[in-house]
């Protein structure tokens, strides 16, 4: 079966001027995410996992290798190559990223918010606040939050509200990052479940999850990340 997502060699470097240097991030990375499977990220802080999503999602510009999309036309795209239109409209209609912060402006109410990538897409704006107000009630934001503004929620109330933003369109690809940071038990529980759900409507995730317990619940696959040499030493350095 073709992947949705086929990574190759994909590495990322940070450059630092003033010392001249090299920063490594992630190197040699090679993955795939499929149709209505989940592939995990894991490994120790350094190895990279939260920069191959901002490799994949164009946050980041990748160093090296390969980051084939098959969209929904059946075009093959390379990700690493692709232009900044052909990311904002991929990021529009098929890709979505849950990232471990909210960022939104600060005035627009929870409800907006939400909705917001529904109505970039053409959704009428009263079909797309009944979704966003379903999603919310589901993962348990209250309603009197609905129409305040994010900016003034606790850090778990915000990881909900950018939760129901990545997972509303339903995309054909999701990136989670940490998606259940921050989230008391309960709610943690309708996230896993509401992820198991779309993953049985086809869709196709890459996450992050640092509770092995999570993972055992969620990833089809299980990709182990290692820090690249550099930052290993650096580390080792800091321990002796």
């Amino acid at each position: 079966m073709t992947p949705v997502l086929n990574v190759e060699g994909l590495g990322k470097q940070f450059q630092l001027h003033e010392q001249q240097k090299l920063i490594p991030s992630c190197a040699n990375i090679s993955l795939q995410v499929h149709t209505g499977r989940l592939t995990a990220l894991v490994g120790p802080t350094g190895a990279g996992k939260s920069s191959v999503l901002k490799c994949i999602y164009r946050t980041y510009l990748p160093s090296a290798g390969r980051m084939l999309y098959n969209d929904a036309q059946g075009n093959a795209i390379d990700l690493a190559q692709a232009s900044e239109h052909r990311m904002l409209d991929l990021r529009r209609h098929e890709i979505s990223f849950v990232t471990q912060f909210l960022h939104c402006l600060p005035r627009r109410s929870a409800l907006d918010v939400v909705c917001e990538p529904l109505i970039a897409r053409g959704t009428e704006r009263e079909a797309a606040h009944m979704l966003a107000k379903a999603l919310l009630s589901l993962l348990n934001v209250p309603e009197r939050l609905w129409g305040v503004p994010p900016a003034t929620f606790s850090g778990g109330e915000r990881q909900r509200i950018n939760l129901a933003r990545g997972l509303i369109t339903r995309p054909r690809l999701l990136l989670l990052d940490e998606p259940t940071a921050s989230l008391d038990p309960a709610t943690t529980e309708r996230v896993i479940d509401l992820i198991q759900s779309i993953k049985s409507e086809g869709v196709a995730m890459l996450a992050i999850f640092h509770d092995p317990a999570l993972v055992r619940r969620t990833a089809d696959t299980v990709i182990e990340l290692t820090p690249p040499l550099a930052i290993t030493d650096i580390l080792e350095n800091c321990s002796s």
